[in-house]
């Protein structure tokens, strides 16, 4: 008897044994003919079955990653993420090709699992189709309405480096950790134009904003946030940075909403003071009419947009060059020689001097250049099929934009990988523009702060170097490592802003 439940016990350990490898080769067979590389599509790395390719990217330099993968497997280039295909652009003829002539083909975002818990679709961003082109056209038009673009809005943003400048000097050149100083100062420039009015650097509410809007840029971009739109019913279920993204979205969209229920309570339909009154008078005006997309949660989606697309790249913009100045002191003391030269110091700068600054204004691109802020773009979508680089592209596939591969490639600078003003100036020492340079990327999805930000940089770079010289605490050298996220920045630090000469 017990010899007979010995076998009948090892024929079912055996028979276990014999469903569960069968199970795994099942799901492994299952996996290859669903995801198996269509006839034409762009090659790419071996990918593990279910995962993908999410493993092998290193998420903490996902652009360098990319750019290795380029060497091997050219210009176009396919990965998978979990279930998701996805096409890799290199080089500035392919990015031309997909952007600019095939813009139409290319102009939706995928539908992350992550986003659309954020956006459910709506803003300016994120969004696809009619609502996309109804919120962007109106949100160009109504800042362009506040200045943006024009003469009228550099007195904002040179009063609010007067507030800036005083931050600086309370500190008599000791060491500072400019990060959130700079988050508050770009940020008080969208706050203008959004809601009407700043807020003050020691404001505790905003200064969480700020951190918030930090902690998104990085989570967006983690492994966690690969794992979570590519598996969402599974990952939502365990403990994870993704759970705090929710709630600091939350948190967000609740100050924001704060904000246009005073609005409502002030507003004058005939006296527009901001985004915000226009979008509000927009929604009144529009009610009944067929696809219409202007309601009040569309309208907290746009704002949070527009902090995002105005605020955070800047910032990090500016934070690269404070790093730059100080590593190279013989280009900062270049360009303060040559604002000495032109503006003196008995007034504030202008847009008007930037073509008498040709030097300072070829210091700012090529901060841009190396800063990288934005090295993958946004990802976009094909909604038909389409021929990228000699392979076909189905519709449907995500298609990443890698901008580093054209602002670092060595056919298209002649110091890549070095700071180099020279890159934008000719042999005369004029100010020139290579068309490698597409930091806000190109086409129909084109950063839509891009004006905005470069009256930014230019009036708040020329002003700093103006009116202070930067430099490391002493015995201190500058360290470039860079925090991978949706934004490329500077590992935080400390500068020392001494103040030149009072006027």
């Amino acid at each position: 008897m017990d010899s007979f439940f010995s076998l009948i016990g090892s024929y079912v350990d055996w028979d276990f044994k014999s469903l569960l490898l069968f199970t795994v080769v099942f799901i492994i067979v299952a996996d290859y003919v669903k995801n198996r590389r269509p006839v034409g599509f762009p090659p790419g790395p071996w990918a593990l079955p279910i995962v993908g390719n999410i493993f092998s990217i290193d998420h903490t330099k996902t652009h360098e990653d990319l750019l290795q993968l380029a060497e091997k497997y050219g210009d176009v280039y396919s990965l998978r993420t979990g279930q998701e295909r996805v096409v890799v652009l290199n080089g500035l003829e392919v990015l031309k090709e997909a952007l600019v002539t095939q813009g139409d083909s290319l102009a939706d975002r995928p539908d992350y699992p992550l986003q659309t818990e954020r956006s459910h679709g709506l803003g300016v961003i994120f969004s696809s189709g009619h609502n996309w082109r109804q919120q962007r056209r109106f949100a160009l038009s109504t800042l362009r309405y506040f200045g943006i673009g024009k003469k009228s809005l550099e007195p904002v943003i040179l009063d609010e480096f007067t507030h800036c400048a005083e931050e600086f000097r309370s500190f008599k050149g000791k060491p500072v950790n400019p990060h959130l100083i700079m988050n508050n100062v770009v940020s008080n420039i969208i706050c203008f134009l959004v809601f009407g009015h700043r807020f003050e650097y020691g404001d505790e509410k905003f200064l969480k904003l700020m951190q918030m809007f930090d902690e998104i840029v990085q989570i967006q971009a983690s492994m966690c946030a690969q794992l979570y739109n590519s598996f969402p019913a599974l990952v939502r279920h365990f403990p994870g940075p993704h759970k705090r993204l929710k709630l600091i979205w939350k948190d967000v969209k609740d100050f924001i909403r704060a904000e246009i229920n005073e609005h409502k309570k002030t507003m004058d339909p005939s006296d527009r003071r901001d985004y915000i009154d226009c979008y509000l008078n927009e929604i009144q005006t529009s009610k009944g009419q067929d696809d219409n997309t202007f309601d009040e949660e569309n309208l907290i989606i746009c704002v949070l947009d527009l902090f995002v697309a105005g605020s955070e790249t800047t910032s990090t913009t500016l934070r690269w060059a404070f790093l730059y100045m100080a590593k190279y002191p013989e280009i900062q003391e270049k360009v303060q020689a040559e604002i000495d030269r032109v503006i003196g110091q008995s007034r504030q700068p202008s847009m008007e001097d930037r073509a008498n600054l040709p030097y300072t204004d070829a210091v700012v691109h090529e901060i841009q250049r190396m800063g990288n802020i934005v090295p993958l773009s946004v990802p976009h979508i094909t909604n038909r099929d389409v021929q990228l680089g000699g392979y076909t592209v189905p519709k449907g596939v995500i298609i990443i934009p890698n901008l580093t591969s054209v602002l670092f490639d060595k056919n298209e600078w002649e110091t890549p990988n070095t700071f180099n003003p020279g890159h934008f100036l000719n042999e005369e020492g004029k100010f020139v523009k290579p068309a490698a340079f597409i930091p806000f990327s190109a086409g129909k999805r084109l950063c839509l702060g891009e004006n905005l930000a470069r009256m930014e940089l230019f009036l708040f770079f020329t002003s700093f170097m103006q009116n202070f010289t930067l430099s490391m605490p002493a015995g201190v050298k500058p360290s470039m490592d860079f925090r991978f996220g949706v934004t490329l920045a500077p590992k935080d630090y400390e500068i020392c802003a001494i103040p030149r000469q009072e006027k």
